[in-house]
């Protein structure tokens, strides 16, 4: 183990929504840990709240010679002034994927949800599911949960629940006893450059299960059924196809867009699922969750006590209040699937007219996609673009936020301002409307400002 007579670990990014998480389960361990930033955050100040020393800022100085251990981002490059000291000082340097990868280790059972879209929201169903059933697992999950009160749980040894993450294939670090795979979708264009090279890293992921894990798939997935042939481990087909062993049957929607579904096994009804999550493709992802957690031997009232507990991760088409009569939502969708899987979702509802805040998240993405997204979005009654987040990309694509307006036929307008969006919306929205903040850099802050400025 490489935590072996380590004492003090620094992460640099450690505001990032997974850092953050293993920051908290470091110190829940009575390690010593601090780390850096490059701007404060929610995350940064409850890392603080918890003992965790967090720099504004990344410069070598920060790096000391008491440091154990330096953990740091896929983002991080070689020349960041941090990562630079800490291998100046032959300071053992890791990157995020491999450490967590041997955390792993330390478990029985690593249980990984993996897929191109729906890893948090279907992390967080395995983990309220495990929680129902009082198997006190350990929980890594990609957002806030209600249920644990944040984005980790520390419990015992014999069951850790993580997301696993295709970007940069820091999910092939990992050492799991079964896993979720929800789909497969060409995301992370800029890593993986093709979709066949992100099948290929899919194929890898399962050819590490072991022969005694299991393997669930969604079987109404074409790629992602690909994979039943390159594991040793049990492998467990769901979905609405002939492949499937469990399948759904009977769906209904109410008006908030949450579905009942009957679960039948074997082509044998089981059960019945009630969901506080709206859309059809969390239908998929909760029948994922319902296989796994049954092949684990949890029950089917667990299971259905499980999930209908849970009433979504945070900016997974989250509810955040209203403006001038209208709701708000707010949803991390950043991929072309992942908007028309929201749109999906939010046509189930009931609402006079629709209102988007749509912030492209980096520009690879957004030259990628453009016409992706154009399509995604034409669905809206009404389309606000705002500026690209950038994360870590300068624009060298030469990205205009008007190249995605103009394919929108009249529909959309670009604005820049928080001040000016929020002045349009109170211009224009009308009671009973939605409004939806979509994107996964700050757009977020916007569905905040709007419930404030009500």
């Amino acid at each position: 183990m490489i935590l072996k007579d380590k004492q003090h670990i620094y992460m640099i990014g450690i505001g990032g929504i997974s850092m953050s998480g293993l920051a908290l389960i470091l110190r829940s361990w009575n390690y010593e840990v601090s780390g850096s930033d490059m701007a404060s955050s929610p995350q940064t100040e409850m890392l603080e709240n918890h003992g965790v020393k967090v720099f504004i800022g990344q410069k070598k100085e920060n790096i000391t010679r008491d440091i154990s251990l330096v953990v740091y981002t896929a983002a991080i490059k070689d020349d960041n002034p941090e990562l630079a000291q800490a291998r100046n000082l032959d300071i053992p340097c890791i990157e995020r994927g491999e450490f967590l990868g041997e955390l792993t280790k330390l478990f029985q059972n690593t249980i990984g949800i993996a897929g191109t879209h729906g890893k948090t929201t279907t992390t967080s169903m395995v983990a309220s599911v495990f929680l129902e059933a009082n198997l006190n697992p350990t929980i890594q999950v990609g957002a806030y949960l209600d249920r644990i009160k944040g984005n980790y749980f520390v419990g015992g040894k014999d069951y850790f629940i993580i997301e696993a993450c295709e970007y940069c294939d820091s999910y092939l670090n990992f050492h799991q006893k079964s896993a979720i795979v929800l789909n497969i979708d060409d995301d992370h264009l800029d890593y993986f450059k093709s979709i066949d090279n992100i099948q290929k890293s899919f194929e890898k992921y399962v050819s590490l299960l072991p022969s005694d894990g299991i393997l669930v798939l969604n079987g109404d997935d074409e790629r992602c059924l690909r994979l039943k042939d390159a594991t040793k481990a049990k492998v467990i087909v769901i979905g609405s196809t002939e492949h499937a062993l469990y399948s759904y049957r009977d769906v209904t929607f109410d008006s908030d867009g949450f579905a009942t579904y009957d679960v039948y096994y074997k082509g044998n009804k089981e059960t019945t699922i009630s969901l506080h999550v709206a859309g059809m493709h969390n239908v998929l992802n909760s029948l994922c969750c319902v296989a796994l957690c049954r092949e684990y031997g949890i029950s089917y009232e667990d299971i259905q006590a499980g999930l209908s507990s849970f009433y979504g991760a945070k900016r997974r088409l989250e509810y955040i209040g209203t403006f001038k009569g209208a709701k708000i939502f707010d949803d991390y969708g950043h991929h072309p699937t992942e908007i028309r899987a929201t749109v999906n979702s939010l046509v189930k509802k009931t609402y006079h007219e629709s209102w988007v805040v749509f912030e492209a998240h980096t520009y690879s993405r957004f030259i990628q996609h453009l016409e992706e997204f154009a399509d995604a979005l034409k669905p809206f009654d009404h389309i606000i673009v705002t500026d690209i987040y950038a994360a870590r990309e300068t624009n060298a694509f030469g990205a205009k936020e008007d190249d995605l307006v103009k394919l929108l036929d009249g529909k959309a307008i670009h604005l820049s301002k928080t001040e000016d969006i929020i002045a349009y919306l109170e211009k224009h929205v009308q009671p009973n409307d939605v409004i939806l903040t979509l994107g996964a850099g700050n757009v977020t802050k916007i569905a905040h400002q709007l419930k404030e400025a009500n």
